[in-house]
Order: structure tokens, then sequence, then C-alpha cells
């Protein structure tokens, strides 16, 4: 393994930063997944600093500081224009609550800081000439694709109990084996994964559901019940096991997401509203929770008409309904995306706005208010026009309501 590595990228728009430290007689390393991920050949869009310099010193080192964590060693360093977190080397007490450290003590010490962190993958510091400084092995690790806790991981999980899940997630990204201890420990500990806030787990979770190698993730986290403590999931094994099965990669997270509750409404686990309960329990937000169960709909209607229909494309929108075909594709269905696209191309409107009726239209011709008579009447009109049962043009769309009894007849 190499030993040496080239300053580029980031890590040399980083480097007049160091060099700064260093010429004032402190320590500074590159530290943690920028490191890693230069050694596994990844990109590397952002770098972390870490130093033997106090927050107080760095702030006397460079003249455009923010305190953005100071308590704990952090302080953000505008260079550039560009920001850098640099981190005092520190030692850690107590983790009362599983997540934050009671307190922090700075040291001078590269090793011992180093000795905090969660994987030995991520306890690897380069310098500023890139040479490497690794105590704990983790170029070994690496090389040999494995995941191994920092000295002690039952220690490392009673201090950040997220450790666990980001254990299952590297390997769905890294394609790694979780080594025997660690994962030994990740089982005796997974219950403390209930004292970390869901919004943290989502994130990790996300992350492990679009992973390249989501089912070694996954696989991960039934063998030591992790998923036992994740919302709604103590249940649903059999739905993990599906997407198991599934060897192929998701789209985006809303397409993983709406395959996780189409394989838990299978299990008929969800009724109807109940989906939207169980991603609400995620924290996810409004806005992702809508388009999730948008997909969820549309592949449910999909499997059910076993044809593509304009009005569901319509409804869907291009996109949304190649994610739909890309769903199909994951539940080992055919997939008629070239087709998709040809109905779509030959849709007379693609848009609400392009109906040519108004609801002020209706409201004038039948002397009647708005009610909810109007919304069902316009509805009734756009799909109708979708699907080619009138031609989209106003007196012709107000015959037809009429003959449909969806406005009144004196006109």
């Amino acid at each position: 393994m190499v030993k040496k590595l080239k300053i580029d990228g980031e890590f040399k728009k980083a480097y007049p930063v160091l060099e700064k430290i260093w010429e004032a007689g402190f320590e500074a390393y590159y530290v943690g997944g920028s490191v890693r991920d230069r050694l596994l050949g990844l990109e590397v869009n952002d770098v972390d600093i870490a130093t033997s310099a106090h927050p107080y010193e760095i702030k006397d080192i460079f003249s455009r500081t923010v305190d953005v964590g100071i308590e704990h060693g952090t302080v953000l360093v505008l260079a550039e224009e560009r920001e850098y977190e640099i981190t005092t080397f520190r030692t850690e007490s107590t983790y009362k609550d599983f997540r934050r450290p009671d307190s922090v003590t700075f040291v001078r010490s590269l090793k011992e800081d180093l000795k905090r962190r969660d994987f030995t993958m991520n306890a690897i510091a380069m310098d500023e000439a890139g040479l490497l400084q690794d105590p704990f092995d983790g170029l070994k690790d690496i090389e040999n694709e494995i995941i191994r806790a920092v000295g002690n991981p039952h220690e490392r999980f009673n201090e950040d109990a997220l450790r666990m899940m980001r254990a299952v997630r590297f390997a769905a990204q890294l394609d790694f084996k979780i080594e025997e201890e660690t994962m030994i420990s990740i089982k005796e500990n997974a219950h403390l994964l209930e004292k970390i806030a869901i919004e943290r787990i989502q994130i990790e979770f996300e992350k492990l559901l679009t992973g390249t190698w989501r089912q070694k993730g996954l696989e991960a986290m039934l063998s030591t019940n992790l998923y036992q403590y994740c919302p709604g999931l103590a249940e649903e094994k059999k739905a993990l096991e599906a997407l198991i099965e599934d060897q192929k990669s998701f789209e985006d997270s809303e397409s993983a997401w709406a395959m996780l509750v189409y394989q838990i409404s299978k299990e008929d686990h969800l009724n109807i509203f109940k989906d939207r309960k169980f991603l609400v329990r995620w924290k996810l937000s409004n806005k992702k929770i809508q388009k999730i169960r948008k997909l969820f709909y549309g592949l449910k209607n999909r499997i059910r008409s076993g044809m593509i229909e304009p009005l569901e494309i319509f409804n869907l929108g291009i996109e949304d309904a190649l994610k739909v075909e890309g769903l199909m594709n994951h539940l080992g269905e055919e997939t008629k995306a070239e087709e998709l696209k040809k109905i779509y191309q030959n849709l007379v409107i693609k848009d609400p706005d392009e109906l040519a009726i108004r609801g002020q239209d209706l409201m004038e011709i039948s002397a009647r208010k708005a009610g909810p008579w109007l919304g069902d009447a316009l509805t009734y009109a756009l799909e109708s026009v979708v699907c080619g049962r009138v031609i989209n043009e106003k007196q012709n769309i107000i015959g037809f309501l009429v003959e449909h009894n969806k406005i009144p007849d004196k006109i």
C-alpha cells in the first residue's frame, strides 16, 4: 500500500492552510474520509484538517475565522474564498447520551486524536507533503477491504451508537466486510441505536439503500438486528430480504424508499395512508414524502394495469414515469421505457395549464359558484382530453361536460 500520496485536487487547494499552521510551529494533517477516499481512488469534494494548535492559536494564525464549534475544538477558517473546518487534536470523556462526549480535552498528540475515531480506515492522517500517518493499520484494512473499529469496538459504539449504522452503510457503499469482533459488538449493542436521533439514522440508512452494494449493508443490518431499532422496520424482515435479493442499484433515494414501501405493502403491513405514517416516522421532509408516495402509487398502478396508461404518464410526468419503469426492472418485470417516451410525446397536453378551459369559464356558463362540482368537472375534462375522448378546444369540452352531466345543461 502506498505510504505517500500526491497532493492534488482539494488537498492542493487546502495546502496553503496546512503550510501556514506548520510555519507557526504546530502540526496539521488532512484526516478522515478525505484521506480514505483518496486511497480508494474516489472523488474527494472537501477535506477535514486536524491540528495540534488549540482553537485560540488557530484564531491567531488566521485573520478570518468563525467559531462553529470552538467548545469541541473546531474553528472555521476562511481562506481564498474557501472554508475549512480545522479541529484541534483531542481526547473525549464519557458519552452519557451515546452521541456526544460529556467533555473534550485538547492534546498535542496526533495518535491520541486518531484513537477516538470510529474505524481504522478513517483513522489515517496525511501531512502537507503527502506522507501518511497510520497508527492503527487502516491502510492494511483498506487493502483487505475490512471495516474494523479502532481499538475496542464496544467502547466506540458506546461513545456514539450511530457508528453501528455507519459500519453497515460503509459496507453498502464500499463493498467492504465488517470485521468479526466489530460485527459481534454491533449485535451486542444494537439496542443503543434507540438513543440516537432518527434524523441521524435516516441519513445513514438512506446512504445504505442507495449504495452500490446495498445487499451487503442490509445483510449486516439483519444479522446484527440493527433493523429492529429503526423506525417501522422491526416487523419488516421479509421486505428487507426482498431488497437483498434485488441486485440492482437504485437511481436515487426516492426510488429506494418507494421500493421499500412497496415491499412492506406486499406483506399487508401498509394500507392506504399508512405508507405516509411510515415515512413520517423517518423524519423525511414533506416534499420528499410526496415524491416517494407518487412513485409508490405509480408503481402499484403500473403493476395493476400491466400497461403504460397515457393518463398515468400525464399524472406522473415523464421523469417520474421513467423512474416507475425503472422500479419495474427491480421487480424483474419487463420495462417499456421507449414505449413510454413515445406515448408521452404523443400526449395532446403535457401540463394541466394547457387545458383549453378554466374554472371561471364553467362558473360563467353555469351561473354557479365554485364548489366540489367545479373540481370534479375540471378533473373529468382534463382526464378526457389526455385520454383522447374529447378535443382540447373550449366549446368541445363544454359540450362534452354537458353531455356527461358535469355542468348544468341549461346553457
